[in-house]
């Protein structure tokens, strides 16, 4: 049960990591996991293609891969696609990270009455990432009911990892202008804009270079899967180096269609230099999760 671990781990001694941070990992209620992989073998309309899942184990097996790749810290990103869904989900994310010690306790949010409350339960319990659907959950990140939840997170500095580009089909709510706006009323909001907000790619760095706080997660992105689909510009290559403290190693483990070390050789191909690997690598999520 490799799955590629030596060369994973080859990767980060190379660069002279003590292993590697990824912030988009999902674990999830088992009955949930199913249908999202159901969902997925059966090409559905939000992904439309074949994606064979690589990494299609019980929990204990994928925990166990993670960290024979030297994953020091993961998440369990998980989201509701309808109302009354959030809670629930919360309630397992808080017991898997009192099960799971080196997975980031995180806790998502749904539109919906009684939203504030059980995000502020999340925080005070001390969830550490929050995830945020806008493809899946088919919502308006302006939603009004949200907007005392992005105050309570810009001001516990709760980072939340969001998907509102729009790949892999769009949304009625995807795409950079209401993250925008979004933005504009909470700039301290720590947004982690997720797949590099493919494909809008340019639109998303522009919002990171304009917001502080704004990051992105390289999940999927570079890979030849989604450069064959939506390839990431080589004329905006600088603003990735430029950007090179605000960009986290994301992967979406295990629903990839290809191996774990793939992530890691697409980002050592763009050839920005070590120091800005074992940043995106490492460093930037160390910095924002791990030191006091």
């Amino acid at each position: 049960m490799s799955g590629g671990s030596d060369e994973v781990v080859r990767f980060w001694e190379r660069l002279g990591l003590p292993g590697l941070i990824d912030v988009h990992t999902h674990f999830m209620p088992e009955q949930v996991l199913r249908k999202v992989w159901a969902y997925f073998d059966s090409a559905g309309p939000l992904t439309g293609m074949e994606w064979p899942i690589a990494y299609r184990h019980d929990e204990d097996e994928r925990l166990a891969l993670l960290r024979s790749f030297g994953v020091r810290r993961f998440t369990s990103m998980l989201y509701p696609h309808k109302a009354g869904m959030a809670a629930w989900l919360n309630g397992w994310a808080a017991d898997f990270a009192w099960r799971v010690p080196d997975c980031l306790h995180t806790a998502t949010f749904f539109p919906e009455e009684g939203v504030e409350s059980y995000v502020r339960e999340a925080v005070e319990a001390g969830a550490r990432i929050f995830k945020s659907h806008l493809q899946v959950g088919a919502y308006d990140s302006n939603d009004p009911l949200l907007e005392p939840v992005w105050g309570l997170l810009a001001e516990a500095a709760v980072p939340v990892v969001m998907h509102c580009g729009s790949g892999p089909a769009p949304g009625k709510y995807t795409g950079p202008e209401p993250v925008g706006r979004l933005l504009a009323r909470h700039p301290r909001l720590r947004l982690v804009v997720a797949h590099m907000g493919m494909p809008e790619y340019a639109e998303f760095l522009a919002l990171a270079e304009a917001y502080p706080e704004v990051r992105l997660d390289t999940t999927m992105a570079f890979t030849d899967f989604s450069e064959e689909l939506t390839p990431f510009p080589v004329a905006e290559r600088g603003r990735l180096a430029d950007l090179g403290d605000r960009i986290l190693l994301g992967t979406d483990f295990p629903n990839i269609p290809y191996p774990y070390v793939h992530q890691l050789h697409a980002l050592e191909r763009l050839e920005l230099g070590d120091d800005w690997l074992r940043a995106v690598c490492y460093g930037n999520a160390h910095a924002m999760f791990d030191r006091r």
